[in-house]
């Protein structure tokens, strides 16, 4: 295994040069879900959320949350995100909602802590909404699933 790159000789945290990159087109997929009863995915379908629209608000709160990875995430870059969209569908194998996220840019640093923050946020925001009715709904299974672009190329997750 390499050494891990926001690590300096002497063990110290440091933000990764990327001066002398050159910009290429990069995309990052993640996906996550959220487990709960069968009766509270209903209700999300159904449109009686006690908060509102579940889905809707989900998506939009993830897209938010990309745009400021580098504000939650110490490390990381501000990027120019040219794209981001979160999608969420209902499963009624989980029962659950399972949350996909796709990050774009053209740049010199991936996008895969963005994919993951929308991920993330997008299945707090779920949790958060169906809390009052169903406390036991668990958030897991976050994880990165494609990267395309940059020096290390393309990778995707196996099935």
């Amino acid at each position: 295994m390499s050494s891990l790159s926001h690590l300096d000789a002497q063990g110290r945290a440091r933000m990764v040069d990327v001066s002398a990159k050159q910009p290429t087109e990069r995309m990052a997929i993640a996906s996550g879900e959220v487990r709960m009863l069968a009766a509270t995915l209903d209700s999300i379908r159904e449109g009686n959320g006690a908060k509102g629209e579940v889905l809707r608000t989900a998506e939009l709160a993830g897209i938010m949350a990309a745009k400021r990875t580098s504000d939650l995430i110490p490390l990381c870059h501000p990027l120019p995100l040219s794209s981001v969209a979160v999608e969420i569908m209902a499963d009624d194998e989980l029962p659950g909602l399972r949350v996909t996220a796709t990050a774009r840019l053209v740049g010199v640093t991936g996008v895969e802590m963005e994919a993951l923050t929308a991920v993330s946020v997008a299945c707090l925001t779920i949790y958060d909404m169906v809390k009052a009715v169903d406390r036991e709904a668990i958030i897991g299974n976050i994880r990165l699933e494609e990267k395309c672009g940059g020096r290390s190329g393309n990778w995707r997750r196996e099935p």
